[in-house]
């Protein structure tokens, strides 16, 4: 049985995230000290304590979310744990490229540092939002919100019944009329920062681009890695460099990852790091009989999965 670790994005984090791990495991305390020092603040202190609103920041919430996605990642790699190949969702996809070695934990968190900074800046001087549209397809969405004023673009596909929608908020919002007026089952905000992968960000999708480009090379996976932009596994860094800097500005093609990877024999899916939303994603995706679904968010959870193997 081929087995993915799967790694999520912003949304995930809660305060209190990562401190049984940091208890437990002298390897993830290093980490998180590493982190503190490159960012120039205490992560562990924002991660334990919070507050819930500190946290929530974009500059915040994607280092956080990355450490303890990276932290359960290299205690199962001490296990002698490796996926046969890996995916992550947005900022999720860092955690799936240390995983494969294409990055080390510090050029990664470094450049989560930069992306984090560079996207709240966008999030401060151009306010947007997001929203989760239930119950219609992709393409439909993406005809009927052509009709709306202003910017909304569709953000993540994340299963063939839901659709996250990004851009302006009234235009947003009216978006979510719209496409309940036309046969979407539910259109709700999402409580996040800004308006990620829509043309809100055009700032930090430059600056980010040029960054990975020119200052994070990528060595070849040790394992593919399915990337946002194209779905498709790939395993040279080269390559992954172009498809990485295209990450901020585009949809993130998460329907299209799960439906390859079960293509490719993806049977057992391990989504590591906070919270259960990539698995609800592939058990609503998938509906196979023959699939595995396994999350690992904090100690209790890391010592039960290891045990059952």
């Amino acid at each position: 049985m081929k087995t993915a670790f799967i790694f999520p994005g912003q949304a995930s984090q809660y305060v209190g995230m990562g401190s049984d791990l940091y208890n437990e495991f002298e390897s993830v305390k290093s980490m998180f000290d590493t982190a503190s020092n490159i960012l120039k603040y205490d992560l562990a202190d924002v991660c334990f304590n919070g507050p819930e609103e500190k946290l929530k920041q974009t500059a915040y919430t994607q280092p956080a979310v990355f450490l303890h996605s990276t932290a359960l990642d290299s205690v199962l790699k001490q296990n002698n744990l490796i996926p046969d190949a890996s995916a992550g969702h947005s900022l999720g996809e860092y955690s799936a490229l240390v995983s494969a070695r294409a990055l080390t934990f510090e050029q990664a968190i470094e450049a989560i540092g930069v992306r984090s900074r560079a996207m709240q800046d966008d999030c401060d001087k151009v306010p947007g939002t997001m929203a989760a549209v239930i119950g219609m397809g992709y393409d439909d969405i993406v005809e009927k919100i052509k009709n709306v004023d202003g910017i909304v673009v569709p953000a993540n596909y994340n299963s063939d019944g839901q659709v996250v929608i990004a851009g302006e908020v009234n235009a947003v919002e009216a978006a979510c009329e719209l496409l309940k007026a036309n046969g979407a089952k539910r259109a709700m905000p999402i409580p996040v920062g800004g308006a990620y992968h829509s043309p809100l960000m055009a700032n930090s999708a430059e600056f980010m681009s040029d960054y990975i480009k020119n200052k994070l090379p990528l060595e070849n996976l040790s394992f593919p890695v399915y990337s946002n932009v194209e779905a498709e596994p790939e395993s040279d860094g080269g390559r992954y460099i172009n498809l990485l800097a295209k990450q901020i500005p585009n949809p993130v093609l998460w329907y299209t990852i799960l439906l390859n990877m079960y293509r490719d024999g993806i049977r057992k899916f391990v989504e590591v790091g906070p919270g259960k939303v990539l698995q609800g994603l592939v058990k609503r995706s998938l509906r196979k009989p023959d699939i595995e679904i396994h999350g690992i968010d904090n100690l209790e959870e890391l010592n039960s999965f290891l045990g059952k193997l």
